[in-house]
Formats: structure tokens, sequence, C-alpha cells
């Protein structure tokens, strides 16, 4: 099993400034926030980044923040994907990744492609990528369901695709991956509320979006799930459980968003489309916050 990727990953937010400009010192805080509380490897501008809302720049920027805070502390995962294949791989091919372990890319989505399209998008990705790939299965985004057949098709064909990140949040679809993977293929939770269920059934962690906000008690809970702990690891899930909840209430990243400010971390701020949680939901969140 590839341990670079076993346990508790986060996807970061990019924390932004009340004048939308990318807070660089709030993103470095957070960095150490995590690496200090024991999150085993950081995911860069995944949705949770909201990365289809940074500029080209920005991303840039952002990236070289992450690596300069984390000096070599922890794996990092670059998230490089969408529903172009040749605008994928001309990112592939045009990022400086020196400093990055992986990139995360996501299952093409709005255009509804077949399965075939879906093997063929990554089978593109995979030629021209010089690192690791996670994939990453989210129907609730994409539309499109990443079928097991085809992840484990991807899984064995490919030596550089090493892990899914699935969250498709179906404890079926998750169970017939861990059944039928290659040996050393990582089946990675995308979902929070099942990640230590996928844990203790045989997955190698998850890519969490509240961890972040509490990584201490969330990556020990992972860890204790990947020794079969499960009633000590439980107890921590029940006590995370509604703030999971709360998160995706309304909408990712605003949920987090609203946490990290009630802990003093980042303002609330995200960029259109997407709107700050309302007061409503911000009260539950700090509520919550203060008595945990």
């Amino acid at each position: 099993m590839k341990s670079k990727f076993l346990g508790t990953g986060v996807a970061l937010v990019t924390p932004f400034k009340s004048d939308l400009s990318v807070d660089h010192e709030a993103l470095t805080n957070i960095v150490n926030f995590n690496i200090e509380n024991g999150t085993d490897y950081l995911v860069i501008l995944g949705t949770t980044g909201e990365s289809v809302t940074v500029t080209k720049q920005e991303k840039k920027d952002i990236t070289e923040t992450i690596i300069k805070t984390n000096k070599g502390r922890v794996p990092l995962v670059l998230g490089i994907g969408g529903n172009n294949t040749a605008a994928a791989i001309e990112e592939i091919k045009s990022t400086d990744l020196s400093g990055i372990d992986a990139i995360l890319s996501v299952s093409p989505y709005y255009s509804k492609p077949t399965q075939e399209g879906v093997y063929q998008h990554f089978k593109a990705i995979s030629e021209v990528s010089p690192i690791d790939i996670i994939l990453y299965n989210v129907p609730g985004r994409t539309s499109k369901n990443m079928e097991p057949e085809t992840t484990l098709r991807l899984a064995k064909d490919f030596k550089n695709i090493v892990a899914i990140k699935e969250a498709g949040n179906k404890t079926s679809q998750y169970l017939q991956l861990i059944k039928n993977k290659p040996e050393d293929f990582l089946i990675i939770s995308g979902d929070d509320d099942l990640a230590l269920g996928v844990t203790l059934a045989g997955g190698a962690g998850v890519i969490s979006v509240i961890g972040q906000a509490f990584p201490k008690a969330f990556s020990n809970m992972i860890r204790l799930g990947l020794k079969g702990e499960a009633k000590e690891a439980y107890n921590t899930h029940y006590k995370l459980m509604d703030v999971v909840d709360y998160i995706f209430e309304e909408n990712n990243p605003a949920g987090i968003k609203a946490v990290f400010e009630a802990l003093n971390l980042c303002q609330d701020t995200v960029r259109l489309p997407v709107v700050p949680a309302s007061n409503r939901l911000k009260e539950k969140i700090k509520v919550f916050v203060n008595e945990f």
C-alpha cells in the first residue's frame, strides 16, 4: 500500500480577503495549523479551494505559498482536471510540479461522457503526467457516475493511477471498489460522513473538508480506523457528526469557511456564484465550535 496517501488528506480552502483577493497569510496559518495537528497530506485547489473561480496566476501563487509553508513536511496533491481533456493535458504540461506528489483529477463534468469516454480521458492524462494521479469521482457535481468497472480498469492499466477519491456517497460502490481493487490501489473516501466506515472496511482514509477545521480529532479518528479500533474512533465520529451536516447544508466551501471564521482562521468570503453561509447556519456553526 502506498502509505504516502494513507490517513487524512484535507481539501484546503482558498481564503479570501473582503476585497476578494487571496489571503496568503490566512492560507499559511491554515496549512501550519493542519500540519501541526496531524493532517497527513494536503490537497491544493480542489473543489473546496474554489479552483473554478481563481485565475491562472492566483493558482500559481496559492501553490507556491503552500509549498513554501509546507517545507516538505507532508505530501502535497494538486487539483488538475476538467471536461476538456486537451486543456487538462496542457495544464499538466505547463505546470511546475516540483514539490507536488500527485495530481487529483476530477472525472469530466457537464459533458456526460460514456464510461469509455471517461476511460479514454484518464488514459490520455495518465500518458502525459510525470507524477502519480488520484482519480476523483463526484457524481453529485459532475452529473455522471464513474462506475467501479471503469475505476478498476484504469487502476489495472496505468501504473501512475494510484488511488481514487470516491465521493459518490454510496456505501455499496465503496465496498465494490475495496473488494475488487488491485492490492496497492487506494480507495480514499471523499465523503466526510462515510469516511470512518470506509476506512474500517479497508479504505485508505479520506480527503476531507471538515478535517481541516478539526485536524487533531479528525486525523486521530481515521488513524484509529486504519488500526481497526472502531469503538474509540466512532466516539469522535459522533462528536463531529452535526458539524459535517452543517458544512454541506447550503454550499461547500461556504460552510467550512463559516467554521474557519468561527475559529478566527480566515474570513468567510467566497467568490460568486457561491455566497456566504446564511446567518442562521453561521449561528449553528458558532455554537458547535464553542462547545467543541
